[in-house]
């Protein structure tokens, strides 16, 4: 099955096929280094970092793109506020967003720019865009690029500009030929941070910054830009506008954009008070639980984080890693052969607008046939099922490289995650060896309502029984 991307650009599945043969050139908008990055943050980087994996799985050369704006007004608000300098909130964050990165298992891209190092060439792409009569320099120092002189201005988004001037909420500034023409370059204000310009000491606007670093790493037109949906108005739609008014062609080919992550089924809002913290969720939860979840839907899609949204992830995988502790203690390991039925059930997945939730329940379809014939056999695979175990175990290798997950043994796991249960409890192992010794007897003497009990009580804890052929066992949940 050939890949097939959904292009925002025309609202449907398009075969992929890259300007250039068996090479890809990608960019995806990166964070505003101004504060810790929250979870939706996260979602866009888990999402463009799969992709990029899967293109290099499938034989493209990959070059990918992820910028930092580090100058913005917000930025310049806190440092305000903190009496820091510009540069310093800047690195802190760069510093913070690489260390969660790193801790969900985020590949680096080929290039992340600043948009800082670029001013040089943020300015002469300014310059042409003047000259070729799509931008105007105001007497104040501002730069505004006219959407009315580029044709194509809203195909992105689907908006015509002239229903939004009709409807328009923009405060009409004097210097403007139309109120929704956007700046490309603002004057400094006292005690901001300015660079020279033809214009004046002032700074880009944040739309120019992703169109210049764009072309100067991946040429005048490129294969995939990617980023969150509210980026596609105005930012992505101002890209495409000043981009193929100066180079005359397509800017991108196709366009690629994720769903929000909503908290407790609300929109993620400052306003709310909601605003869920990366490193906050790393504290709460192993960085494979978190990468999972953001995984688990289709990266078009809305995703909802909850306590119980992440309890389910992580029950889900304790039954991946479960399944590949049984293999592991038969002595059953990956080799180095053809991948089989999971790998092209994944395969058709990924290609198919790289779904990752349909890649998922694929491995858990796996994972419960492959329990109930172990079951069946009582955990003595006869040759023919211990090669199909040992095939499942080549696909999971193949598999966890992709998604960015699987990555512990199983026993690490299962350790880590009673470790850190241990922790948080609320009463001694041997407490619970207690509770699990009296709720057989309660089995033998036929209580039920006693044994069902004791196992509530302890799954409030977050703890787990297991019952099997050697006894009950107990896990965190």
């Amino acid at each position: 099955m050939r890949l097939k991307i959904y292009n925002t650009l025309s609202g449907k599945k398009e075969p992929f096929v890259p300007i250039e043969k068996d090479t890809v050139k990608m960019y995806v908008c990166g964070p505003t280094v101004y504060d810790t990055s929250h979870i939706g943050h996260a979602r866009s980087v888990v999402v463009f970092d799969m992709i990029f994996r899967w293109l290099t799985r499938i034989g493209y050369a990959v070059t990918y793109v992820r910028n930092f704006t580090d100058v913005d007004d917000k930025i310049i608000k806190k440092s305000n506020e903190t009496g820091e300098a510009c540069t310093a909130i800047t690195e802190k964050y760069i510093h913070e967003f690489h260390n969660e990165m790193d801790a969900l298992n985020v590949l680096r891209p080929t290039m992340e720019p600043k948009a800082t190092e670029h001013i040089t060439h943020i300015i002469q792409f300014v310059e042409k865009l003047i000259v070729k009569g799509n931008a105007y320099a105001a007497d104040d120092g501002n730069v505004y690029f006219s959407i009315d002189a580029f044709e194509g201005y809203g195909k992105l988004s689907g908006r015509n500009p002239e229903d939004m001037r009709a409807g328009s909420r923009i405060a009409v500034e004097e210097k403007k030929k139309n109120p929704l023409d956007f700046t490309l370059w603002k004057p400094a204000k006292p005690g901001e941070p300015y660079w020279e310009s033809p214009w004046g000491n002032g700074r880009p606007g944040w739309h120019i910054e992703c169109s210049a670093m764009g072309h100067e790493y991946l040429g005048e037109g490129f294969d995939i830009h990617g980023g969150g949906k509210d980026l596609i108005f105005p930012h992505h739609e101002n890209e495409i506008a000043q981009s193929e008014a100066l180079f005359g062609k397509q800017f991108v080919k196709y366009w690629i954009h994720n769903g929000f992550v909503d908290i407790n089924n609300e929109k993620m809002s400052k306003s709310l008070g909601n605003f869920t913290m990366i490193k906050d969720v790393l504290e709460r939860y192993s960085p494979e639980v978190i990468r999972m979840f953001l995984l688990s839907k289709h990266y078009r899609s809305p995703i909802d984080y909850s306590e119980q949204s992440m309890h389910e992830v992580s029950m889900g995988l304790d039954r991946i890693y479960g399944f590949l502790e049984r293999l592991e203690n038969l002595g059953i390991q990956a080799e180095n052969k053809e991948q089989g039925l999971l790998w092209q059930a994944f395969t058709d997945a990924m290609n198919d607008d790289f779904n990752s939730a349909k890649a998922m329940a694929a491995i858990f379809e796996t994972v419960k046939k492959g329990n109930k014939a172990l079951d069946q056999a009582a955990d003595q695979p006869d040759d023919e099922a211990r090669a199909e175990m040992t095939q499942f175990r080549t696909d999971m290798a193949a598999i966890a490289a992709i998604l960015g997950i699987f990555q512990e043994t199983p026993s690490a796991w299962f350790a880590a995650k009673k470790d850190k249960g241990m922790a948080q409890m609320a009463v001694t192992p041997e407490q619970v060896e207690a509770l699990i010794v009296e709720r057989a007897q309660a089995r033998k003497d036929r209580n039920f309502a006693r044994a069902d009990e004791i196992r509530d009580q302890l799954q409030a804890m977050n703890i787990i029984l297991e019952d099997g052929a050697a006894g009950t066992t107990w896990r965190f949940a």
